[in-house]
């Protein structure tokens, strides 16, 4: 409950308007504040209070202001003039300063001690100019000074001088009590951003102010603005709503319980554009049976009708000129206020839906993220990604795992130099400045060297990436590792070169062997009859014997490469059998141990007895494990360790032939198993048994690696694929 202040009621005039007419039974305009003004000035004369205990000078000044048109009330003493003041609206005292009693003086500092007659108009008369009573008398609380029998215009030229002074003065306390009502009240609309707050300042302040008996601020909002003070009785439109406070002699209420609601909107739907006073119980807003007149405001702004301000009032006359003018102001600003809340609520709707919108996007774009982030790292590729300062941006989840195995978290944000310190600095500024300055992609192949040994191929393209111009701002480096494509072009030309080198050996090694079998059959032919003395005894047959002997020597050594060109070329194919390696490897070590140029060599058979077997023929098998192993020895001249190992590896078996000799050159590698390339001397290797070996692997399903460095030795690894339970069993259903 709100405890009602009480407000004391200006003196003024009261103008009623007379009941509406039939066609509009509730609406009537009041006159503007100028047409209050001069109505109240010519239609109610001033009331003029004369105290003086000299009936003749008492009746003179009666006849004197009579003529001005001034309602004159008379006193002979001072109890006389109390009694009068009580009862009835005086303007102005001519107050005699010689009464018997109590005298002019003394009534007059008596009315300055009085609320209601503090500011009231006294003119002092004296029967004599008296300076010490002058003094006295302007002492006591006079506005003026007249010494009687005064001259008639000097008299009503001071009557008329201080009433209007009093007018002014009244007028002026009007305005400030109205603008002091709206700073207060601004103060509080300042913060009320809802349409109940709004309702619940402009009737409690306007109640207040007005000293009404009741007020109701309404205002019309928006269904989402509506909370508490919601008045509609379910007739309204879905769009829009009363919102509704009532401040009365109780205190305030929210609701519908005390307002027509039906009544108001069907008023505020004529857009109504000004105030009006009603005095006909029935066109009353306000469900109350003791007020007897109500002012009503409409809340007016931008042309349209927000609501209404309704003040009660016990009877018409107590809303006067100032309590008309305190009601509008504060429908101004109740108006004001109002469009601000459909403002807030406007902004705070949009916000909402605003902030909704932007947490679905982050959302979306979160998820977008996540989704790119999971692509970009489920690539079998090692990706990252600098800016133009060589800082790093972004870095895959392959780049995690690399070979360097950055977290990264260690790695965003530092120098690319600082991470990847492995590859020469100028290098990748160099990469790197070309891929910013021409725009343009750039592939490089590299080869690194993994921890056990094994060389790894990598593609590493540069990748210029624009963001927000022509200008490149990201460089994206991925690393593809191609060792896999590299081997397996390399198996292929191999195996090209290994085919096209079969198709013309057997073309032509039949050929070949014709002309050397008949060189060889007349160099012995040759060689014999020099043994039986054919041509004599000469010096000449000594050199005879010799050339014959290197002819034989060399067509037979051309027999040998002719024969193993037959080798490479034979076709292999035939029925698999079950072959056991470690059968192999034995045998193998037997035969090679009874080698004259293996004496030096010191051998070491490891082989597992519950060896997988594999498919295959095991003489071409031996013929491999010879081949390699002759080439461990001829690497060993000043004798070593040749190892022969067998085992079970994952899906297969795997055969090692190791040594201790020169080992390989790494620019030799590659080509240790194309035909016709070997690093002995001339007349010592033939450059065709590893290519035979190559070709007996890979007709078995298998392949075979080399792992070498110079000085360190060389091992080569077999793998073959176990025997599967077909061929096991001879291709027998089991």
């Amino acid at each position: 409950m709100v405890a009602r202040s009480h407000v004391k009621r200006f003196a003024g005039t009261r103008k009623r308007v007379a009941h509406p007419a039939p066609d509009l039974p509730m609406r009537k305009a009041l006159p503007n504040k100028s047409m209050l003004a001069a109505n109240d000035q010519s239609s109610k004369p001033a009331t003029l209070l004369v105290v003086d205990s000299d009936e003749r000078a008492r009746a003179l000044l009666v006849r004197t202001l009579e003529g001005a048109r001034y309602r004159l009330l008379e006193a002979g003493d001072a109890p006389t003039a109390l009694r009068l003041l009580h009862e009835a609206h005086c303007e102005l005292i001519l107050l005699a300063s010689e009464m018997p009693g109590v005298d002019g003086l003394a009534l007059c500092r008596v009315l300055r001690a009085q609320a209601a007659t503090k500011r009231l108009p006294i003119i002092m008369l004296a029967s004599r100019a008296d300076e010490e009573l002058q003094v006295g008398a302007f002492a006591a609380g006079a506005d003026d000074f007249v010494v009687k029998p005064a001259a008639r215009p000097e008299l009503l030229s001071r009557v008329s001088a201080h009433l209007e002074a009093a007018r002014r003065e009244h007028a002026l306390a009007g305005s400030n009590r109205e603008l002091a009502f709206l700073a207060d009240l601004g103060r509080g609309l300042l913060v009320a951003l809802e349409p109940l707050q709004v309702v619940r300042r402009v009737a409690g302040a306007t109640y207040d102010a007005a000293n009404a008996a009741l007020c109701a601020a309404v205002v019309t909002a928006n269904t989402n603005e509506v909370s508490a003070g919601d008045v509609d009785d379910g007739a309204a439109s879905s769009e829009h709503k009363l919102v509704a406070c009532v401040f009365d002699r109780e205190g305030s209420a929210e609701g519908p319980s005390l307002v027509d609601v039906e009544k108001l909107r069907r008023w505020l739907l004529t857009n109504p554009s000004a105030s009006v006073l009603l005095e006909r119980h029935g066109d009353f807003f306000l469900r109350d049976d003791t007020h007897r007149a109500e002012y009503v405001a409409p809340l007016r702004f931008a042309g349209q009708a927000l609501g209404a301000l309704v003040v009660a009032f016990d009877d018409a006359a107590d809303c006067g000129e100032t309590e008309a003018r305190l009601i509008d102001a504060a429908a101004q600003q109740a108006a004001l206020a109002a469009h601000i809340s459909s403002l807030y609520a406007a902004a705070r709707a949009s916000s909402v839906s605003l902030a909704r919108e932007v947490e679905r996007r982050t959302a979306e774009a979160e998820a977008q993220r996540r989704f790119t982030e999971a692509i970009i790292d489920s690539l079998p590729v090692s990706l990252y990604a600098v800016d133009r300062t060589h800082r790093i941006v972004a870095w895959n989840r392959n780049r995690e795992l690399g070979g360097q195995g950055v977290p990264r978290r260690n790695a965003l944000g530092r120098s690319v130099f600082d991470v990847l310190t492995r590859q020469p600095r100028a290098t990748l500024e160099r990469e790197f400045g070309r891929a910013f300055e021409t725009g343009q992609i750039e592939r490089i192949e590299q080869e690194s060297t993994a921890p056990d040994g094994h060389t790894k191929h990598w593609l590493v393209s540069k990748i210029p990436m624009r963001t927000d111009g022509a200008e490149v701002s990201h460089v994206i480096t991925v690393g593809e590792d191609i060792t896999a494509r590299v081997e397996a072009n390399r198996a292929v030309a191999r195996t090209e070169k290994l085919a096209a080198v079969g198709r013309l050996a057997a073309g032509v090694v039949h050929e070949i062997n014709n002309p050397l079998a008949t060189i060889a059959a007349c160099a012995e032919a040759l060689e014999t009859r020099v043994a039986e003395g054919t041509f004599g005894a000469s010096r000449d047959v000594d050199d005879l014997r010799e050339y014959l002997a290197l002819i034989r020597g060399e067509a037979f050594r051309c027999k040998q490469i002719t024969n193993g060109l037959l080798d490479f070329s034979r076709n292999r194919a035939g029925e698999p059998a079950p072959v056991s390696l470690t059968e192999v490897v034995k045998a193998a070590a037997r035969l090679l141990r009874h080698q004259r140029r293996a004496q030096d060599i010191e051998f070491q058979v490891e082989v597992a007895d519950d060896i997988a077997l594999v498919a295959g023929d095991a003489g071409q098998l031996q013929q491999v494990v010879i081949i390699l192993a002759e080439n461990a020895i001829d690497a060993m001249p000043q004798g070593g360790a040749l190892s022969l190992r067998t085992y079970n590896q994952s899906g297969g078996v795997a055969l090692q032939v190791c040594d201790t000799g020169v080992g390989i050159a790494q620019e030799n590698l590659a080509k240790i198993f194309d035909p016709f390339f070997t690093t002995k001397e001339v007349g010592r290797g033939t450059g065709l048994g590893l290519a035979v070996c190559y070709g007996i692997v890979t007709e078995h399903g298998g392949r075979i690696a080399v792992d070498s460095a110079v000085g360190r030795g060389t091992t080569f690894t077999v793998s073959l694929p176990a025997m599967n339970e077909e061929i096991r069993d001879g291709g027998r259903d089991v």
